[in-house]
């Protein structure tokens, strides 16, 4: 569960830090809107393996749709073109 706290705060920071966990961020406002969060590492490493997941299926799919609309190609072909960049 997310803490709510005011920047303010921060001058005891260590009262703060306190209260972030893994799956427990403080987000911090400032005129009562949100401005920062503060995160256990393992929820930043996880994030960060989510957006690469999510980067790599958008490409995997935009490569579906290209192929879809104009032709798959062969796997002797598809080879080739590996070949190719290896050798570069």
């Amino acid at each position: 569960m997310p803490t709510i706290t005011p920047v303010s705060d921060l001058r005891n920071y260590g009262n703060v830090l306190e209260k972030v966990s893994a799956g427990s961020p403080v987000y911090l406002t400032r005129n009562g809107h949100g401005v920062y969060s503060i995160r256990d590492m393992r929820d930043e490493e996880n994030f960060q393996k989510a957006e690469a997941m999510i980067r790599l299926l958008c490409e995997l799919n935009a490569g579906i749709r290209s192929a879809e609309e104009e032709g798959w190609i062969s796997e002797e072909d598809f080879k080739a073109y590996l070949h190719g960049l290896k050798e570069r």
